[in-house]
């Protein structure tokens, strides 16, 4: 596969996929780019690396590695559902195309005892791993004994010695119940998972530095899903507590919980304001807007495929742990009590 096949495949011109690959957002609309890397994604392209040297004015020993890595889904069966995790890999495959490197292949935690999966992770040797999401142990096991370079990211940090691409995700959820606090809220609810979970950690220490209560009724344990968070909001509202504002794990729980509470009857923020974690594109489209945590996926991702790439170049030994930073996307879900 050539330029310019995949130029005539996506129907654009060569100038337009050089630079979109190169990482210019700018090159085209989003359905063009995501068209593009479809393309490079299915047929395996792989940049000349000889002429982009020469272009350069560089020497690359090029090793005899197969310059390919993997993405594994630890936190959700179906990435491409999920706007978090899907942006994520995306932009790692960027990053890691952008430096001569493909991914190959992606695979979730939940598929390992598929001999389909395993086939193919064992036949189709890659270089590394980039870890989307906290996984348990038996993962951790697996990716022991399958690769010899792993790189974590996510809200979760994990118990090993991989290199670990962060944002706090126990901060942030902190942060987010301190806003409903500052808006005059005294009982808060919580929609979203609740075992080994930060953001609801953060959310009962908010809550405890403040003296406010912490009710078993104003806390929806449900999967972080849109339908965990329509149910979730819907189990709140049924139980007729006091609250008046909900923390909600992510932004996909946030959508089907705001979209449970209007068909309450309930409006947003008049009388629940709803506040969440990520700022995936979809949250500033919703009516009203989602006030959200803002979350650097897009770097995240960068950054996992740099530090990775880095390790298998030996570029450094020992583990790495780095926390991006985040910040309050003020919108309109969110209301003065």
């Amino acid at each position: 596969m050539t330029l310019k096949e995949i130029a005539n495949e996506a129907g654009v011109s060569i100038s337009t996929v050089s630079r979109v690959i190169n990482n210019n957002t700018k090159a085209a609309s989003k359905d063009v780019q995501d068209r593009i890397w479809e393309i490079v994604r299915r047929t395996g392209y792989v940049p000349n690396t000889s002429a982009k040297s020469l272009k350069c004015g560089t020497d690359q020993n090029l090793d005899n590695h197969s310059r390919s890595l993997a993405c594994l889904f630890a936190r959700t069966p179906n990435a491409v559902n999920d706007l978090f995790f899907s942006t994520l890999a995306k932009s790692i495959e960027q990053e890691a195309f952008k430096q001569n490197y493909i991914l190959k292949y992606s695979f979730a935690s939940f598929d390992l005892s598929n001999p389909n999966t395993y086939h193919l992770i064992t036949d189709n040797h890659v270089d590394g791993v980039a870890v989307l999401g906290r996984c348990d142990k038996p993962t951790l096991k697996f990716l022991k004994q399958h690769f010899h370079y792993v790189a974590y990211t996510g809200l979760n940090g994990i118990e090993a010695n991989y290199d670990q691409i962060l944002c706090d995700g126990f901060s942030a959820g902190v942060s987010a119940v301190e806003h409903l606090i500052g808006l005059g809220h005294k009982k808060i609810g919580y929609i979203g998972e609740t075992s080994s979970e930060i953001r609801y950690s953060g959310y009962l220490k908010a809550l405890s530095d403040h003296g406010l209560p912490v009710k078993d009724a104003y806390v929806a344990s449900v999967p972080l899903s849109s339908d965990g968070g329509y149910k979730g909001a819907k189990e709140l509202v049924e139980r007729h507590t006091d609250i008046t504002a909900v923390f909600c794990g992510n932004d996909i729980t946030a959508i089907g919980a705001m979209r449970a509470i209007k068909d309450e009857g309930l409006s947003i923020p008049g009388d629940l304001s709803v506040i969440s974690i990520d700022d995936i594109d979809t949250a500033q489209y919703l009516s009203p807007m989602l006030t959200t945590i803002h979350i650097p996926i897009e770097e995240m991702g960068q950054t996992t495929a740099k530090i990775l790439i880095d390790r298998i170049n030996k570029g450094h030994t020992l583990p790495m742990k780095i926390t991006l930073p985040y910040y309050l996307a003020n919108r309109e879900s969110c209301a003065r009590r």
